[in-house]
């Protein structure tokens, strides 16, 4: 059985048939559309992330560089100021110790230090010619120094803060038990020892 539509019928069978297909196109339409731009806004935002993530490293690095700069000049400043306070710290000591050695030198047991310098001075040079030397300040042990040792003795026209020095020509060799030299060789090798 056929169906018989009027005019009418037709055009409003028509026109519901195209708003519908119009309807349909237009969803598809703006469902396309607007995941297209969901898609532009997802890589949009991944874009925005991972440079907001750049710019944040790169600023946490350079903050790391100029603390790592601050810290760095930090401790060079303190470095200097401890090797200020050391050898400041050295010098009291080596005064110390030198005020010491002049008390010791008072003592009879300095002299017999330089008895026993003298005597191995001697005993190194065997036969050869040697000139020992005092310091000026022990001028008076000349006299007892000479005995004690049966040598002769000169005493040096420059200070060297006690103790002997000898020297051997035919060798070219220099003895020095001076307590100059031998403090300054203590003082040079002197370090503090950090805990």
């Amino acid at each position: 059985m056929e169906i018989i539509m009027t005019t009418e019928e037709k055009l409003k069978h028509f026109m519901d048939v195209s708003i519908q297909s119009a309807t349909s196109k237009s969803s598809k339409m703006i469902d396309d559309y607007t995941n297209g731009l969901n898609k532009v806004f997802e890589d949009h935002k991944i874009n925005a992330v991972r440079k907001a993530d750049l710019q944040i490293k790169i600023g946490t690095d350079s903050l790391q560089k100029e603390k790592n700069k601050e810290l760095s000049k930090e401790q060079i400043k303190i470095k200097k100021e401890m090797s200020k306070i050391h050898e400041q710290r050295k010098n009291e000591l080596f005064t110390e110790v030198r005020k010491l050695l002049e008390q010791f030198m008072t003592t009879g047991e300095y002299q017999d230090l330089l008895v026993k310098q003298i005597k191995e001075a001697k005993e190194f040079a065997r036969n050869e010619a040697i000139t020992i030397y005092i310091d000026p300040a022990d001028f008076n042990f000349l006299t007892s120094l000479e005995t004690a040792t049966n040598c002769p003795i000169t005493v040096s026209e420059t200070s060297f803060l006690g103790g002997t020095r000898a020297v051997i020509p035919s060798k070219n060799i220099l003895i020095d038990n001076s307590f100059e030299t031998k403090l300054k060789e203590k003082k040079e090798a002197f370090t503090f020892i950090n805990k």
